[in-house]
């Protein structure tokens, strides 16, 4: 059964997957987050067809653009709330979308259909994050389009995007093969990692801004501490990009632990939107306050602690932060952590991220410690080993 289980290729896990979205490198960050509010997409690609390129590389003979990373709403609040962009973020948008995309060299692989799904794990335990595999060629000459979205590239060919998420999937509807490896825990297989992002509660939301953005690259998650060491909950990148551009003041007037209750309540309470209206106007974050759709009423703001009745009245312009009107329909979770104990099984674990549309699943002990987390990458390890000795 093993042998079978080595035979698929990746096409077989390509059925049903969508088309990529795609925008070009030349676009700029405020293109790419106008494409992504109007197309709906969590994420859209980015692709390089100069042929000049030194970041041209040989790659299947499925055509000659190539995909070099993926842009989503995450990446450009990061990019708002970095120090150089905080007093300026029109400025910000107007800056190139490969300002944005990480440094790292693999984190997107292209692969032909027929690459076997041994090749494909490799390839993902080395680093890359997304694979591209053409899916169709598209036989009828294309059709004019202003649009800078775009899913078609050189040849007519469209793509499609696998991850971990798709590995994991599929090997939990084969997880018969791998006995006894699924009934045993995550403490003795070793795979508990103690390297973990945390930011406190108290701290500010701003501070923890870079590990957002590693957690992202490393599809992870910011735990959410107390002093104890008790784990609270998360700033999840999952979830901060299902809003939009202006959770990015929240981010950086709020701590981390308002900023979750900004995000948990499906639209942000009135006693946050104040605070926060008051530390921007403070801290004279007149561009910030341009985001929240606030800074036209700025000027008949009292520096007093108590704000007048115009700013509460202008709350349901606020509550637009989310990209559809139905934010907590929207969200699959929020900032609640999703955890496990030591002593859950390896496939209890798989079946729980699977179940919340993460990587990754928070360790704790009885009395709310945390332990360390569990990734989808430690666990696709596991596997590959399993396979290896069965080679």
């Amino acid at each position: 059964m093993a042998l079978n289980f080595l035979s698929h290729e990746v096409s077989d896990l390509c059925l049903g997957k969508p088309p990529l979205k795609s925008l070009p490198k030349s676009a700029t960050v405020g293109e790419a987050l106008s494409a992504l509010k109007k197309c709906g997409e969590s994420y859209l690609s980015v692709w390089n067809c100069d042929h000049n390129s030194p970041e041209k590389a040989p790659v299947s003979d499925s055509g000659e653009c190539i995909c070099i990373g993926k842009v989503c709403m995450v990446d450009i609040v990061c990019y708002l709330c970095r120090e150089e962009n905080i007093l300026s973020p029109a400025s910000a948008l107007k800056s190139p979308l490969s300002d944005l995309l990480p440094k790292l060299p693999g984190l997107v692989r292209h692969v032909e259909r027929h690459c076997s799904l041994l090749e494909a794990l490799d390839l993902i335990l080395e680093g890359a994050q997304n694979l591209i595999v053409p899916i169709q060629s598209k036989r009828k000459k294309l059709q004019k389009n202003n649009s800078i979205l775009n899913s078609t590239h050189s040849n007519y060919l469209e793509f499609c995007c696998l991850t971990q998420e798709d590995i994991i999937r599929f090997f939990l509807n084969c997880i018969g093969i791998f006995s006894p490896i699924p009934a045993l825990s995550i403490a003795s297989l070793g795979i508990i990692r103690t390297d973990i992002l945390a930011v406190g509660y108290h701290d500010s939301a701003l501070s923890a801004v870079d590990s957002i953005a590693l957690a992202l690259s490393e599809q992870t998650s910011v735990a959410v501490i107390s002093p104890d060491g008790t784990l609270i909950g998360e700033i999840s990148p999952s979830t901060l990009a299902a809003c939009d551009e202006t959770i990015a003041p929240a981010i950086i007037a709020l701590s981390a632990g308002e900023l979750m209750a900004y995000i948990d309540c499906g639209g942000p309470p009135e006693d946050l939107v104040r605070t926060l209206k008051l530390r921007l106007r403070e801290g004279n974050l007149e561009g910030m306050l341009e985001i929240l759709g606030e800074f036209s009423n700025s000027s008949s703001f009292s520096s007093s602690s108590e704000e007048d009745d115009s700013s509460v009245e202008s709350l349901p312009e606020i509550r637009r932060y989310s990209r559809t009107r139905s934010y907590s329909a929207r969200m699959i979770r929020r900032s609640e952590a999703i955890v496990c104990h030591p002593g859950s099984s390896i496939v209890a674990v798989m079946i729980q991220a699977l179940a919340h549309r993460v990587n990754y699943v928070w360790v704790i002990e009885d009395d709310d410690n945390l332990v360390g987390i569990v990734t989808f990458s430690d666990v696709l390890k596991v596997f590959r080993e399993h396979l290896q000795s069965s080679e």
